[in-house]
């Protein structure tokens, strides 16, 4: 009877230890990174997760992964696993592949150019390939040759196992579904034949403004300009085709130099988008304020004076511009 008692308790006691080792939550002092390479096996993973305070017991955790028929659903990546949590919590982690995210940001108004540097820089990307413009383009069948205006200025989350042609990619398809979902309920009798054009169109409003109230307005202006046939006459379209040689300034000779996109020379949109635009500018491009402005000056503050006539603008240009 002695003999039973006591095989009893030990194995009462052993699996009341188990259970322990399983479900009671085990702290961590600090955020731990664990990566789990693809075709790693289970005792290995097990081990590491023990050796790295994770987890309180390997073989536990081994045997009630296998137990439960869980071991060949654990998905590689790289975890970070913080506060306290059991055997049992860490393991349904690794079976959901609820792997660490990175964020990256871009603002409205930058360039292609602009969100590749900021993508190459992102701590998880640096050291992996950026893929040349014609390449994406080609791998999307994109129907446009040059990338710019293509990629939706926003917020991704990614895992360290993404590449940065996978951002590419998700920010590309957000903008073709942004622009299509915008032009379908676009305002009647704009002066544009493609989306493509509205999104030129929403490239030059974003960058010549960053308040939300004018946004439709400015839109408004240079929608009539175009039905006028009046050029556009926009500074920011004239820096874009400058490149390089821009320095800061517009000098007045830059105004008269003949590239594609300087708009004080050519009528019309130049040939591509100048910049990332957004949501908001979109939204505009396609929902002009009604009106009869067609001239509007910086007042210096971020914000515009707008004229209907160009006499009325030329006091306005003496009033913000020339201080007179």
């Amino acid at each position: 009877m002695v003999s039973i008692l006591v095989i009893t308790l030990i194995t009462y006691g052993a699996i009341r230890q188990v259970q322990v080792w399983l479900y009671e939550p085990l702290p961590l002092s600090d955020p731990t990174l664990i990566t789990i390479s693809s075709g790693t096996g289970l005792g290995a993973i097990s081990n590491k997760l023990e050796q790295v305070g994770v987890i309180a017991h390997a073989d536990s955790f081994k045997y009630y992964a296998k137990w439960r028929q869980l071991d060949r659903h654990i998905k590689a990546g790289e975890y970070q696993f913080s506060g306290s949590l059991s055997s049992v919590e860490v393991l349904a982690q690794l079976v959901s592949g609820k792997v660490l995210e990175y964020q990256f940001t871009v603002p409205e108004g930058l360039r292609y150019k602009d969100f590749v540097t900021l993508l190459s820089q992102h701590p998880a990307m640096q050291g992996k390939p950026i893929p040349e413009a014609d390449e994406w383009l080609s791998v999307m069948h994109s129907r446009w040759q040059h990338p710019e205006g293509l990629l939706f200025p926003s917020t991704y989350r990614f895992a360290r196992h993404n590449l940065p042609m996978d951002i590419i990619k998700q920010a590309h398809l957000k903008q073709l579904q942004i622009l299509q979902t915008a032009w379908a309920q676009r305002a009647a009798d704009l002066p544009y034949e493609t989306p493509y054009e509205a999104l030129i169109m929403a490239s030059i409003i974003e960058k010549e403004t960053g308040l939300a109230s004018e946004r439709a307005t400015i839109a408004g202006v240079f929608v009539r300009r175009l039905q006028k046939g009046m050029k556009l006459q926009t500074d920011p379209t004239v820096i874009y085709g400058m490149g390089a040689d821009f320095k800061g300034n517009i000098r007045r000779s830059d105004l008269t130099k003949d590239t594609p996109y300087n708009t004080y020379v050519h009528r019309g949109l130049p040939p591509t988008p100048i910049a990332l635009p957004g949501l908001a500018a979109i939204h505009a491009a396609l929902n002009p304020e009604d009106g009869l402005s067609l001239f509007f000056v910086s007042r210096g503050d971020g914000s515009h004076e707008f004229s209907d006539t160009y006499p009325q603008h030329l006091i306005n240009v003496r009033k913000y511009q020339l201080k007179n």
